[in-house]
């Protein structure tokens, strides 16, 4: 079986297992104190031109969206966010179970605008009763989107104008942010993130690690006492080391870069297979996850040697699914699915 459901089912790139291996009986201080967690803040914010971003290390990306969310709201607000976003409905009410509201907006695509969260801030507040309401606190995106969408640079400039104006904390969730940023249809950089939002996070789990998320703080207020939430959410881990030694990997030599922007080849050889074949693609994207409408008939065929996720039911005889390739799809694996589909 070939498989193409998802992005973080293999282990690590070999150059992680390698460096896990070499430091295995080396003695280091814990929580995120030793110089392989220093190293890869280092390159970080480099990589990010925010010298002055605090950066901490989180071991998955659900213990890292509820934690910046908790950490960036008072205890009557909640955190506006697309209908379709990920802590809406992946996350099985994490945000919730902190006490904290989930605001959705309706979203096409995956997206939000600028326009929504004004608006969603003046209906609160223009309600008499809006002190009986939970106050939008905080918002909530993410890079690339569930549909494998983007959000242009001029998109993200209105959003964080907005924000700032309205003084709502802009968190970006970058689970997947190097396939987004090694997109041939992005114009953004870890530099603009770091210039246009408050807090945002840059995901290993799907890009290379064994796990672990780099949350990136660029607002002062959100910095104080952020390890202290950590601690009492059980996300510091012990050996802490193990979680800067793989961002050190992934940021040295632009490994991240190289190994999301393969991904991202591979993605666009399935996207023109679909394509050629007549198969319409339920969202535009330029990223690793590709949403293709395929006949039923030829989903059973293919699923005797690919697994694939099922996304929605388009008519009677037609399925979107998610083909989502990662930084270890082979080109082989590719070829053979490109191979069977054109022969379908």
């Amino acid at each position: 079986m070939l498989r193409f459901e998802s992005d973080y089912e293999e282990g690590a790139h070999p150059r992680i297992l390698e460096l896990l291996a070499q430091s295995n009986l080396e003695q280091t201080p814990g929580y995120g104190e030793d110089h392989y967690c220093d190293e890869a803040r280092n390159l970080i914010r480099a990589a990010c031109a925010a010298p002055g971003a605090d950066v901490q290390f989180l071991v998955g990306g659900t213990q890292t969206n509820f934690i910046v969310i908790e950490s960036a709201l008072r205890p009557w607000q909640g955190v506006l966010c697309a209908d379709n976003g990920h802590i809406n409905v992946h996350e099985t009410g994490a945000v919730e179970a902190t006490g904290h509201k989930v605001l959705a907006l309706s979203a096409r695509d995956g997206k939000i605008n600028a326009r929504q969260i004004r608006e969603a801030c003046a209906r609160h507040f223009a309600d008499d009763s809006h002190e009986h309401m939970v106050q939008p606190g905080m918002v909530y995106l993410s890079s690339p989107t569930e549909f494998g969408t983007l959000y242009s640079k001029a998109e993200l400039e209105e959003i964080s104008r907005a924000c700032r104006e309205l003084g709502l904390p802009l968190f970006v969730d970058g689970a997947r942010m190097g396939y987004g940023l090694m997109s041939q249809a992005n114009d953004l950089t870890l530099a603009d993130y770091a210039r246009l939002c408050d807090v945002f996070s840059i995901g290993g789990t799907k890009v290379g690690a064994l796990f672990g998320e780099a949350v990136i703080i660029v607002s002062p207020a959100l910095k104080k006492d952020f390890r202290y939430l950590m601690k009492q959410r059980g996300a510091m881990l012990a050996k802490g080391r193990l979680l800067g030694i793989q961002f050190a990997a992934l940021f040295r030599d632009d490994l991240y870069f190289r190994i999301a922007g393969r991904a991202d080849k591979l993605a666009m050889r399935l996207r023109q297979a679909f394509t050629e074949k007549g198969w319409p693609l339920l969202y535009d994207s330029f990223t690793n996850q590709q949403f293709p409408i395929v006949p039923d008939a030829g989903l059973k065929r293919l699923a005797d040697k690919y697994s694939f996720g099922f996304w929605q039911t388009m008519d009677e005889t037609h399925s979107a699914v998610r083909f989502c390739t990662s930084w270890a799809t082979s080109e082989e694996a590719v070829e053979a699915l490109i191979s069977d589909i054109r022969a379908l």
